[in-house]
C-alpha cells in the first residue's frame, strides 16, 4: 500500500507542478512601475488598432498604421512609413511565388553610440481576412511598444533600439522581406526580437534562434523571467514548413529570439481573436519574457557574440540548463554508471536473471508504441477529419480532448508497467484492439492497423512471464539510455528530453538500489523525483498536444516518464489495487473521448466555421456558389442551394476540390491583362477587377521562360514548358508588373482568380448567421476567374 501510495502522491504533485507552469503571469495594471511592462498598457493599443479586421492593403489597415505612427512618435521614435514589395517562393512549393506591396513602420530609440548594431524589436500589424488578428500580431505589435516605452524609462540604451512593425505577414512574410531583403536600414539590425501568436492564451515559449546562438542563450539564461524555451523547439520548428518574419531575419544573418505563445489556437486567424478573447496574462508574459533579455541587450556594453550552439531547456522558475554537444556524452556516461551501480547492489540484495533486464526494455517498448496506437484510435473515435480547418472541432474543447489524451497515455503506460509483474501475454490485445477498432471510423486505417499489430508483437515478446521490478526497471533505463544515445549521435539538440529523464532515474535507482532498499526512504526519493521529473515532461506533453493532429507525438515523453516511474508502478504479484490504476485511468480516457465525439461544442464563443463566395467564370459565363470548408453547417447548406443548384464537387485554381453549386452568371468586369516587351523579356501587366485586393494567377507556357522580375523587384524563378507557374499578389488595385524572361518564341496562357471581399449586389443576398456560425478568412467575397492567352 506504501507503494501505491507514493505513486499516486507523485502523480497529484506531477500533475500540480506542471498546471502551475503553465499558467502565465497575473497582468500587471497600467500603474506599475515606468521601467515594467505592463499588460494593460500594452492592452490599450491592441484595443485601439487591433478591435477590426485589418489585412494589407485596407482601410483598415491604414487606421491602424496610422495610429501606430502615432504611437511611435509619441514614444519619440520619430518612425518612418517603408514602402516596398515583398515576395516569397514558399521552400515546400517551389512553382509558387507570393508577392505583395507593404508599408513597413520603423522608428528608433536613439542609443548614446548610434553607429553601433542596433537592437530590433519585431512584430507584424497586419491581420489575416475576418480576424482583428487582437493576439496575431496585435500583442505583439503592442508588446514591442510597451517594450520600448519601458526601456526608454530606464534611461539612454548603450546602442540604438529599433521597432519594426511588418506588413503583409499573413500574405506571405511581405513586410519582412521588403525590409531585410531591399531595404538599407536593414543593415543597421545587429540583434533582433520577433514576437508572433498562434491562439489567444498560454504561456509564451522563445521557440527559435539565429545561427550560432550560444551567446544568445548566455542571454537568455541570465536574464530570463520564468522562461520556457529549449533546444527542442528550436531543431523541430526548422524542420518544419512553418514560417515567421524571424524567418526572413535569420536568412539575412541577424542573431536573436522568435518568441510565440500558441494556447487556445481556436481563435488563430478566426473573427473569434478579439481584444476581449486575448488573455492578459499571457500578454503580460510576451513583455517580461522580452523585455528580460531585451534590456541587457540594449544597455550592455556588447550584444551576445556568435558561439556554438547549445543543448538548453528550462527546468523550474528563472532556471535553464545549457551545455555544449559534448557535455550531452558526459550526461549519459554518467547515467550509465550509476545504472551500472544501482544494478550490482541490487544483485547483491536480490540477484535477478539477465532476461528480466530484456524483457523491461521490451515492455517499455511496448509501453510506447501501444500509447501510439490508443491515441491514434482515439483521435479517430472523437470523429473529427484531419486538417487545419477540420480539427476545430477538438480546438472548441481543447481541455476535454486534452484530459483524454493525458488519462490514455498515463493509463498506457502504468498498465504496461503493472502487468510485467505477472508477464501475462494478454496486454498485447490492447494495441491490437485499438489498430483494429481505427479502421471502424473513417474508413480502413491501414497506419493503425500497423500501429497495433507492431506494438502486439512487442507485447507477446517482452510478456510472457512475472519479471522482478529490480530488473523491469534496469531494462526500461536501459532502453531510455539507447534511445537517448541515439538521438545524441543523430540529432543531438532534442538528446535531454531522453537523457534528463533516464540521469534522474539512474540517480534514483542508485539511491535506492534499484528499489531494493526497504521504504520508507526509498519510496520518498522514488516520489520526489518522479513528481518532479514527471511535472517538467508535462510541459512537453502540452507542447507536443498542440499539434493535435499528430497526438502520437505525446507518447516521446513516456520513455523519460517510464525511467522514472517504474518502481513505483510496478506492484508486487498479486496486488490488484496497483494493477488495476493504468485499467481505470485507459477507460476513463475513453469515456472522457466519447463525450467529446458526442458533444456538440459550437456556440456563439466558438462558433463553427464556414467560408462562401459566390465564383464567376467570365470563360464559360457561368457561376457557383461555392464553400471552402468541409463541415457543411445547415447555414452553408442553405446557402448554396439558394438558386436551386444542385451541389457538387468542383475542382479550383490551385487543385482543391470543394462543394458548388451551380447560380445565375453574373457580368462583372475583368482583369485587364496585356503583354509588351521589355528591355528583359516581356512584361505581363495585371490590373485586377475593381475592388480586388488579392489576385491568383496561373501562367503555363510551352516554352522555358524565367520569373525575372515582380512589380519591379528582381527575382530569378525558372519555369519549364507545360509547367505551372502560381502567383498570388496582394495589395493588387492598382495593377503590378511580372517580368518574364523566355528562351525563345512562345505561348503564355494566363488563368486569373481575383477576390473581391464582398458578396455581389445582385446576387440573392446571404442569409443571416445563427451566433454559432462565423466567416472564416476570404468568406462572403465574390470570386472572379477568366483566362488570357498571348504569344511572342
Amino acid at each position: 500500500m506504501g507503494r501505491l501510495l507514493a505513486l499516486v502522491a507523485a502523480l497529484i504533485a506531477a500533475a500540480a507542478i506542471a498546471w502551475t507552469v503553465q499558467q502565465a503571469p497575473k497582468p500587471l495594471p497600467a500603474t506599475a512601475a515606468a521601467t515594467a511592462f505592463s499588460a494593460e498598457r500594452a492592452m490599450a493599443d491592441i484595443k485601439a488598432f487591433a478591435a477590426v479586421p485589418h489585412p494589407i492593403s485596407t482601410a483598415a489597415n491604414h487606421a491602424s498604421r496610422d495610429y501606430l505612427l502615432g504611437r511611435m512618435t509619441a514614444l519619440g521614435l520619430a518612425p518612418q512609413m517603408r514602402r516596398g514589395v515583398g515576395f516569397e517562393a514558399p521552400r515546400f512549393a517551389p512553382n509558387v511565388l507570393v508577392g505583395g506591396n507593404v508599408e513597413d513602420l520603423v522608428g528608433v530609440l536613439p542609443g548614446r553610440d548610434r553607429a553601433a548594431p542596433a537592437v530590433a524589436l519585431m512584430a507584424h500589424y497586419d491581420s489575416v481576412p475576418g480576424s482583428s488578428g487582437a493576439a496575431d500580431d496585435g500583442a505583439g505589435a503592442a508588446s514591442a511598444l510597451e517594450i520600448v516605452r519601458a526601456l526608454k524609462a530606464n534611461g539612454t540604451p548603450a546602442r540604438d533600439v529599433m521597432v519594426i512593425l511588418t506588413d503583409g505577414e499573413e500574405a506571405g512574410l511581405l513586410g519582412a522581406r521588403a525590409f531585410f531583403e531591399r531595404d538599407p536600414l536593414a543593415r543597421r539590425v545587429g540583434y533582433l526580437f520577433n514576437m508572433e501568436a498562434r491562439g489567444d492564451a498560454g504561456r509564451v515559449q522563445m521557440f527559435q534562434t539565429g545561427a550560432a546562438a550560444g551567446g544568445t542563450i548566455a542571454l537568455l539564461r541570465r536574464t530570463a523571467v520564468r522562461p520556457q524555451a529549449t533546444s527542442l523547439s528550436s531543431y523541430v520548428y526548422e524542420r518544419m514548413p512553418n514560417d515567421t518574419d524571424f524567418t526572413v531575419s535569420k536568412a539575412a544573418h541577424v542573431p536573436g529570439m522568435n518568441f510565440a505563445f500558441s494556447g487556445r489556437q481556436f481563435d488563430y486567424h478566426a473573427p473569434s481573436s478579439v481584444p476581449a478573447t486575448l488573455d492578459g496574462g499571457t500578454l503580460q508574459d510576451m513583455g517580461q519574457q522580452v523585455l528580460a533579455p531585451a534590456r541587457a541587450a540594449a544597455f550592455d556594453p556588447a550584444l551576445p557574440a556568435a558561439a556554438p550552439d547549445l543543448v538548453y531547456s528550462q527546468v523550474f522558475g528563472d532556471l535553464i540548463l545549457a551545455y555544449p554537444q559534448a557535455v550531452g556524452w558526459l550526461v549519459l556516461l554518467a547515467a550509465a554508471a550509476l545504472i551500472g551501480l544501482a544494478v550490482v547492489r541490487a544483485r547483491r540484495v536480490e540477484a535477478f536473471p539477465w532476461t528480466d533486464v530484456a524483457s523491461g526494455a521490451g515492455a517499455a517498448l511496448f509501453a510506447v508504441t501501444s500509447a501510439m496506437a490508443v491515441l491514434h484510435f482515439a483521435r479517430r473515435l472523437t470523429g473529427s477529419e484531419f486538417g487545419y480547418l477540420e480539427q476545430r472541432f477538438l480546438l472548441a474543447q481543447v481541455t476535454r480532448w486534452e484530459i483524454a489524451v493525458l488519462l490514455l497515455g498515463l493509463g498506457v503506460l502504468l498498465a504496461a508497467i503493472s502487468e510485467i509483474g505477472r508477464g501475462r501475454r494478454k496486454i498485447a490485445l490492447l494495441p491490437l484492439a485499438a489498430g483494429l477498432a481505427s479502421s471502424a471510423f473513417g474508413g480502413f486505417d491501414a497506419v493503425g492497423l500497423g500501429m497495433g499489430v507492431v506494438a502486439a508483437v512487442i507485447g507477446i515478446a517482452a510478456y510472457g512471464r512475472p519479471v522482478s521490478r529490480a530488473g523491469a526497471w534496469t531494462g526500461a533505463l536501459a532502453l531510455g539510455l539507447v534511445l537517448a544515445i541515439a538521438a545524441q549521435i543523430a540529432a543531438w539538440p532534442i538528446a535531454f528530453v531522453f537523457a534528463w529523464p533516464v540521469a534522474v532515474g539512474a540517480v534514483a535507482a542508485a539511491l535506492t538500489d534499484l528499489s531494493e532498499r526497504r521504504p520508507p526512504l526509498s519510496l520518498v526519493i522514488l516520489a520526489v523525483l518522479s513528481a518532479l521529473t514527471l511535472g517538467w515532461l508535462g510541459g512537453f506533453v502540452h507542447g507536443a498536444f498542440i499539434s493535435l493532429d499528430l497526438v502520437e507525438l505525446v507518447t516521446i515523453t513516456l520513455v523519460g516518464a517510464a525511467a522514472v516511474i517504474w518502481p513505483l508502478a510496478q506492484p508486487a504479484e498479486g496486488a490488484p489495487p496497483e494493477r488495476l490504476i493504468g485499467p481505470a485511468l485507459i477507460i476513463v480516457g475513453l469515456a472522457v473521448t466519447v463525450a467529446v465525439r458526442v458533444n456538440d461544442p459550437y456556440n456563439a464563443r466558438y462558433p463553427r466555421v464556414t467560408e462562401v463566395a459566390y465564383e464567376i467564370d467570365q470563360d464559360a459565363h457561368k457561376a457557383w456558389r461555392a464553400s471552402y470548408t468541409s463541415d457543411r453547417a445547415p447555414w452553408t447548406a442553405e446557402v448554396l442551394t439558394a438558386d436551386g443548384g444542385r451541389v457538387a464537387r468542383k475542382p479550383g485554381l490551385r487543385g482543391r476540390t470543394y462543394d458548388a453549386a451551380p447560380a445565375p452568371y453574373i457580368d462583372l468586369p475583368p482583369a485587364q491583362l496585356t503583354l509588351a516587351k521589355s528591355a528583359d523579356g516581356v512584361v505581363l501587366h495585371v490590373v485586377p477587377p475593381l475592388g480586388a485586393r488579392v489576385v491568383d494567377l496561373k501562367l503555363k507556357s510551352d516554352t522555358v521562360f524565367a520569373l525575372v522580375g515582380a512589380d519591379g523587384a528582381p527575382t530569378n524563378l525558372p519555369v519549364k514548358p507545360g509547367d505551372e507557374l502560381l502567383v498570388r499578389w496582394s495589395t493588387a488595385q492598382d495593377g503590378f508588373d511580372l517580368t518574364l524572361r523566355p528562351i525563345g518564341p512562345g505561348k503564355l496562357t494566363v488563368s486569373y482568380s481575383a477576390t473581391v471581399e464582398r458578396w455581389p449586389a445582385q446576387a440573392k443576398p446571404l442569409p443571416p448567421r445563427p451566433k454559432d456560425v462565423m466567416a472564416f478568412d476570404l468568406s462572403d467575397s465574390t470570386v472572379i476567374e477568366g483566362s488570357r492567352s498571348f504569344s511572342w
